[in-house]
């Protein structure tokens, strides 16, 4: 199976929980085509491994299926502070699955 990269702009949002995440909903688009590829390879959480890149920042993380049909990808606070993002601003993002290790 081959690695898997797309880009896309999503809005940044507050998941309004005991303790809040600011998260990204990937789009249905791609989520459909993410679920297709790769979702028998789900691990806890319905979670798929991932490499993210916004702006100059680049980090290994989880996007999580959601009933909804999309998956949520967490921002973590360092990324947000270096790169000045905040809830509301709309981000470009890049989403790498690799093979590797799946």
């Amino acid at each position: 199976m081959e690695d898997f990269e797309v880009k896309f702009k999503a809005k940044i949002w507050i998941y309004e929980g005991p303790t809040p995440w600011y998260m990204i909903t990937v789009p249905l688009n791609v989520s459909t085509i993410i679920k297709k590829r790769f979702g028998h390879l789900h691990r806890g959480w319905g979670s798929i491994p991932v490499i993210v890149g916004i702006g100059e920042s680049s980090w290994k993380t989880s996007i999580f299926w959601e009933k909804k049909g999309t998956y949520l990808l967490p921002i973590k606070k360092q990324i947000r502070v270096k790169e000045k993002i905040t809830n509301g601003d709309i981000v470009e993002i890049s989403l790498l699955i690799q093979n590797v290790g799946l």
